[in-house]
């Protein structure tokens, strides 16, 4: 595989120009050369990549030129920065996709990316980024000299701090807009959420769109960010009608996940109505647990212990949690079991009735509601404005460093 080179024309946006082969990594039997930087030092092209794909072989190396479209020398010491010969076992793995950069004092670093696994080989945390030092010897960089790896704690860049707002523990749902740290599913089709239509709540308006499908559901989620923590909310919701529900989700996909939910899951809205706990595991659907309630208002929370994690719940004014579910596989929002490099979600969702099902039981992503002809994915035409669960606030609170 190789790594071109192109003009961009900046006015129309294209590439113009002949395509130009620069090199194809450091080893014959690497692969996935990708993710290239090329830079300008002291009068030198110095192009990095990362080699070996996103997993345990990953790696970043470099090469270097007089021109921007070389002839590109390799070093003789490639990879400059690797984990794949530290065993499974080490408490970072998967190293590539490096970055360059020179501070204001001249000094220079590595931001990388990388995963901790936790509970064995598995990863819910995703890929997350890392800072090394590098210095420069013979016109080559050599990444945290001395040691040559990305440990879990190590010296700062001597620079003025400039701390990153921290979270709340809790988020009430008072201002304006969503905090940054909330993310949707895909770009947010249709009105189905509001932070003004109940003042002080996130209202999630029902969506026949169903978490577990590529699609875009009524889902309001932040990353899971630690390895042990513990997540809550409080939901004001009435199932009206059977297949409605809200509550928690814990995402690494659609075909990965935990659902943690109030709703009318047969029978009836009156005969039907129960917690109910689901993990969705390679495709694959069980249901974990179940408990009896009716009513219109509850807690739900999660909490997690490196990949044990347990469900429990609660009316408001309750001072003690039920217990759901105590000891749960975690391993199910690994991208060791669930694929890809992303990490796992925590969330609020609603879906309504018949989310994913046609009125003659089809399943699909054009089940039971209207769909884009090309891609097959709902339009955001069908949302329920009249039936939604409010969320009172959320708590994400970390368990570790």
């Amino acid at each position: 595989m190789d790594i071109w080179l192109q003009e961009l024309d900046l006015a129309s946006g294209r590439l113009v120009g002949p395509k130009v082969s620069l090199w194809r990594g450091a080893l014959k039997v690497a692969h996935a050369q990708e993710g290239p930087h090329l830079y300008k030092i002291d009068g030198m092209y110095y192009l990095t990549i990362a080699e070996g794909g996103t997993g345990h072989t990953h790696a970043i190396t470099i090469a270097r030129s007089a021109s921007p479209t070389g002839p590109f020398e390799g070093y003789k010491g490639n990879p400059i920065l690797t984990h794949r010969h530290l065993g499974r076992g080490y408490p970072i793995v998967n190293v590539g996709h490096g970055e360059l950069i020179e501070t204001q004092k001249g000094d220079w670093w590595m931001v990388c990316l990388a995963s901790r696994p936790y509970g064995g080989y598995y990863r819910n945390l995703g890929r997350e980024t890392f800072l090394v030092p590098v210095a420069w010897e013979d016109g080559w960089p050599v990444v945290n000299p001395g040691k040559g790896v990305v440990e879990l704690e190590g010296e700062a860049p001597d620079l003025p701090e400039m701390p990153w707002p921290a979270a709340a523990v809790r988020d009430d749902f008072d201002g304006p807009a969503l905090a940054p740290y909330w993310n949707f599913i895909r770009t947010p089709r249709g009105d189905f959420w509001s932070l003004g239509a109940q003042p002080g709540s996130l209202r999630l308006a029902l969506k026949r769109a169903s978490i577990a499908r590529d699609d875009n559901p009524a889902f309001v989620g932040r990353r899971q960010q630690h390895m042990s923590f513990a997540a809550a909310t409080a939901m004001r919701f009435a199932p009206k009608a059977e297949s409605d529900e809200a509550g928690l989700v814990l995402l690494q996909n659609a075909d990965n996940q935990f659902r943690f939910t109030y709703g009318s899951f047969g029978g009836g809205a009156e005969a039907g109505t129960a917690l109910r706990l689901t993990q969705r595991r390679r495709g694959e659907e069980t249901v974990l647990a179940t408990a009896a309630f009716a009513g219109d208002a509850l807690e739900l929370r999660v909490s997690a212990n490196g990949q044990r994690y347990a469900f429990s719940w609660r009316e408001p004014g309750a001072s003690e949690w039920r217990t759901l579910l105590e000891d749960a596989d975690g391993t199910v929002l690994s991208t060791d079991i669930a694929g890809g490099f992303t990490g796992a979600y925590i969330g609020m969702y609603a879906a309504g009735r018949e989310a994913g099902r046609g009125a003659n039981g089809e399943t699909g992503p054009a089940a039971g509601h209207a769909a884009d002809p090309e891609t097959g994915r709902e339009t955001g035409n069908d949302i329920d404005i009249d039936n939604y669960a409010d969320f009172d606030w959320f708590d994400y609170e970390p368990a570790d460093a």
